[in-house]
């Protein structure tokens, strides 16, 4: 119960309902506490955003030149090729089944992502960041490959540095903070009346990515089993023990060492397992590209923004990149994601809100997916390795 209580989803689903009943029956003067609060904090988020997008992604690329070589390229082929058909697989089915789904929602809702908001804040406060995120990600991509190819930078050290700081500023300033910033998003709603047609929305578009979830692990698990001449279905069900830790964890490397021995257990050799597990813990993120790209493509939509393959084709394989290392940071994933919803795709503050809360209540098993996907993987690995 400690656990439960202390989670970020129990706060947030605390702040969804507390944001509905504050803006539903507080006056207008309590409720544009709230918004000024968003105003802030939103400020603080975008300067904030650039810096995260250096911090995670520097380091990560960095360290994949450590132990280079076949296996390390093997892997991670693998595990960004499954990143990339689980988004663009997303986007068809999402572009399929959302319009229609949510058809009947788009008028109800009267535009609920409208960029004005009804209730205005006491006052703000301009904070710009210092470099703006398609920089941060080119620079980014820059160093972390230079010093992919160096060892014992000085460099190196204060890239480390530096992700130990970002780290901190989003488990102890961004993250904490995160809940109140979705409840007054939700207050706003309440109080001009779209939030019913919200939550709805949300139901819908949880239901369709858990469904998806399934159908992308009995894939992987299909091609693995294929290659490795295997019950394919018995492979996803050895790897049942993983799929619920990450449930309770929500963290891909807090969900190691029982992916390692689910992998064991599929017959993995343990130099292979050993390498594979925790560098896909960082790598592979199949469940989370999926959660994204769904609720951004649903969120665009009801919106009526260009949502075509001509906006997602560029937008899918950064994603797959910028939220690399994200994983072992809870929440990392959606914000390093932030940038590009709003550089690419033209996110407003209150879609990004949105995002983050749909992202947060979904968490576990975009994790979960993840992680046990991760088994697939050191399955293809182990049997290229073998044949060499």
């Amino acid at each position: 119960m400690t656990r439960l209580f202390s989670s970020l989803l129990f706060k947030v689903l605390v702040a969804i309902i507390l944001g509905i009943v504050f803006g539903t029956y507080l006056p207008e003067s309590v409720n544009r506490i709230f918004a000024t609060f968003n105003t802030l904090f939103g400020q603080f988020l975008g300067f904030a955003i650039p810096l995260i997008i250096l911090g995670l992604i520097m380091p990560a690329i960095a360290d994949l030149g450590r132990g280079a070589g076949k296996m390390l390229l093997y892997t991670t082929g693998i595990a960004y090729g499954f990143t990339l058909f689980s988004g663009f697989s997303t986007y068809g089915i999402a572009s399929a089944v959302f319009p229609p789904l949510l058809e009947s929602h788009i008028s109800a809702s009267e535009a609920i992502t409208d960029p004005t908001p009804e209730l205005a804040s006491y006052f703000s406060i301009a904070i710009p960041p210092v470099i703006d995120v398609m920089s941060a990600l080119a620079l980014s991509f820059i160093v972390g490959l230079g010093l992919s190819f160096q060892t014992g930078s000085r460099l190196k050290a204060v890239v480390v540095d530096f992700q130990k700081i970002i780290m901190q500023l989003i488990e102890r300033v961004i993250v904490p903070l995160l809940p109140l910033f979705i409840l007054g998003i939700f207050a706003e709603m309440a109080f001009t009346g779209r939030v019913f047609g919200i939550l709805t929305v949300f139901l819908n578009i949880a239901g369709v990515i858990f469904v998806m979830h399934v159908l992308l692990l009995l894939l992987q698990y299909l091609i693995a089993g294929v290659v490795v001449q295997k019950n394919p279905l018995r492979l996803l069900v050895t790897m049942m023990p993983a799929y619920f830790t990450a449930l309770g964890t929500q963290s891909s490397a807090a969900t190691i060492p029982v992916t390692l021995l689910q992998a064991g257990k599929l017959g993995v050799s343990d130099k292979v397992a050993g390498f594979v597990i925790p560098l896909c813990a960082t790598i592979h993120l199949s469940g989370s590209i999926m959660k994204i790209t769904a609720c951004a493509f649903a969120l665009m939509v009801l919106e009526g923004m260009p949502n075509g393959l001509g906006v997602f084709g560029g937008f899918i394989p950064m994603l797959g990149i910028a939220m690399v290392a994200a994983p072992g940071v809870p929440g990392g994933a959606i914000m390093a994601a932030i940038g590009l919803l709003q550089t690419m795709l033209g996110f407003n503050e209150e879609m990004t809100g949105l995002m983050i809360a749909l992202y947060i209540a979904m968490d576990s098993f975009g994790t979960a997916c993840n992680v046990t996907g991760d088994g697939a993987i050191a399955l293809l690995v182990d049997r290229i390795a073998g044949k060499e």
